[in-house]
């Protein structure tokens, strides 16, 4: 009779060593925990068994229950790692995609102007400058930037595909080509310099206007600007090609119309500057005195 009170105190002893080896912060101890009470229990086997595996099967329980504390508290730290440092090749990762978002259809469109700009120019000179074939191989590739003109902006816009390569190259692309064909048709005597002046000052004074108030605000591109672009290149396009007769006149009423919406948006967008420029000092002199307040 008196090996039962023994192993029932042996297993107590081991359970109360469980429990408390369970209460330790880390998962180590609380297994260690548990494998001392099984063997405190082990050792009060002989004298009786009851007890003893209740201790054991305690002392295992609170060590699992320890160790399994100690697992969500790893997680978490290598949850407040992530956190506090991206992982290893984000940076790149991201500069890859960034880069690679270049090469999508608005900006290859773009670039596909460029390209055409010294074509035009190739083909509008080719042969002297007046062979009527490669005059009208000329308006094919005017034609083709014009149109993609249209779809560049549109589909960048839609789907997204907006980048500083496209904000930076495509008023590049526009101007150049609009450039180019007025300059050979002036220098080919088709067209009066003042007209080609006209425009390119325009274009040229629209884009210092604005940088000068690029701090304040952006100009918004008007319908009136937009009309502007569309009779340029009608006009233009009909000046590249070789005609005659009541085609040539209608083509000269085109350019006239085309020169007076150039001076009158200009004009607009110089007020529009001015406007916007006068609010935007208005509203920062309003801020510092409120802030001084």
């Amino acid at each position: 009779m008196t090996g039962v009170p023994a192993s029932a105190a042996g297993g107590s002893s081991g359970a109360r060593r469980a429990g408390a080896a369970a209460a330790a912060p880390t998962a180590a101890p609380g297994k260690a925990a548990g494998a001392a009470a099984a063997r405190s229990a082990d050792g009060g086997a002989p004298g009786a068994g009851p007890g003893a595996s209740s201790g054991a099967r305690h002392g295992g329980t609170a060590g699992a229950a320890a160790a399994d504390e100690a697992v969500p508290g790893e997680a978490a730290g290598l949850d407040a790692q992530d956190d506090g440092k991206p992982p290893r090749g984000a940076k790149i990762a991201a500069a890859a995609v960034n880069q690679a978002s270049v090469w999508n259809i608005a900006n290859l469109l773009t670039m596909l102007r460029l390209v055409l700009v010294p074509a035009f120019v190739a083909l509008m000179l080719a042969d002297g400058g007046y062979d009527p074939a490669w005059r009208a191989l000329a308006w094919a590739a005017f034609a083709i930037a014009m149109i993609t003109d249209l779809f560049d902006g549109h589909l960048a816009r839609t789907y997204n595909l907006v980048t500083d390569f496209g904000k930076i190259a495509d008023p590049i692309a526009d101007k150049a080509i609009m450039g180019a064909a007025l300059i050979c048709l002036s220098a080919l005597g088709d067209l009066p310099w003042w007209v080609t002046g006209v425009i390119l000052g325009r274009e040229l004074g629209v884009t210092l206007l604005r940088f000068w108030v690029i701090r304040y605000g952006v100009i918004p591109a008007s319908r009136g600007g937009k009309l502007k672009t569309l009779t340029q290149g009608v006009a233009v396009g009909m000046y590249v090609l070789a005609l005659t007769g009541w085609l040539a006149t209608l083509r000269w009423w085109v350019m006239a119309a085309a020169v007076v919406l150039t001076v009158v948006t200009g004009l607009d967008y110089v007020k529009q500057a001015i406007v916007l420029r006068r609010q935007g000092i208005a509203e920062r002199k309003a801020a510092l005195e409120e802030k001084e307040a």
